[in-house]
């Protein structure tokens, strides 16, 4: 099978995972021509989709993903071989956590301003807040940049299925889900909560941190709204297609 038609097997999830890179560049969540974003596309989760190494999300297409196989250390030779930090990440979270089907890693503002607080916990002060309740691992042994060693200790924190956003300590976020449109949708609300947070603490004034019952509450009726993530991308597509975008092509 050629190049062209390896790549229309999984299309439709390169086109997702394109329109998720332009908007997170729009947002300014990007780290220039850092940070990557991973979708796997076999059973075992240790084939995946990914951005070339170092391209700008802004101009990321559909085509342009570049298939990973997070068992064939080979990969990092060949011609369009990855990022050795996104390898090392992306590559031990698909090899060691099968359900993290998607895998999404920014350095975004608010979220970085968060995981370089000593307590980098976020209480349950809105809504948004609520929603990652009891739902976050805190990793607290920043070791350098994401090479493999680094990438599978990362990977062990995922141990609690329920607990999808990462919080990287002197890093960034991490978050896992089980397709673009999921993962996408849970990091942008993981960098708007940690905006109210940062702000609210910037006024200095004492917050109003709601209870873990009222919290938990919350963030299970956030999980059980239907659709919400599907439609999130949707419009971001339509969006982009009304303006004429090539992150399709």
């Amino acid at each position: 099978m050629n190049q062209h038609a390896q790549n229309m097997i999984h299309w439709a999830e390169r086109v997702d995972m394109a329109a998720a890179f332009r908007w997170t560049a729009r947002l300014n969540m990007h780290e220039g021509v850092a940070n990557h974003f991973s979708l796997a596309i076999n059973d075992d989760g240790t084939q995946f989709l990914m951005n070339p190494n170092q391209m700008h999300f802004s101009r990321i297409k559909a085509s342009d993903m570049i298939t990973v196989d997070a068992n064939d250390p080979t990969t990092l030779s060949g011609p369009n071989a990855p990022d050795p930090t996104a390898w090392g990440l992306h590559g031990g979270i698909h090899r060691l956590v099968p359900h993290a089907r998607c895998a999404m890693h920014v350095h975004s503002i608010f979220a970085t301003v968060l995981a370089s607080l000593k307590d980098s916990r976020l209480p349950p002060i809105d809504q948004n807040c609520c929603t990652f309740f009891d739902r976050y691992v805190i990793d607290d042994g920043y070791g350098g940049l994401a090479f493999e060693e680094e990438g599978a200790r990362c990977a062990a924190l995922f141990d609690d299925p329920r607990k999808k956003v990462m919080i990287m300590g002197n890093h960034g976020v991490l978050v896992i889900g089980a397709t673009v449109a999921e993962t996408f949708n849970r990091m942008y609300y993981f960098e708007r909560a940690c905006e109210t947070y940062i702000r609210a603490l910037q006024t200095g004034m004492a917050l109003r941190v709601l209870s873990d019952d009222v919290a938990e509450k919350t963030a299970q009726e956030v999980e059980d709204y239907p659709e919400q993530d599907l439609r999130h991308l949707a419009e971001l597509k339509a969006i982009l297609d009304g303006e004429g975008s090539d992150y399709s092509a």
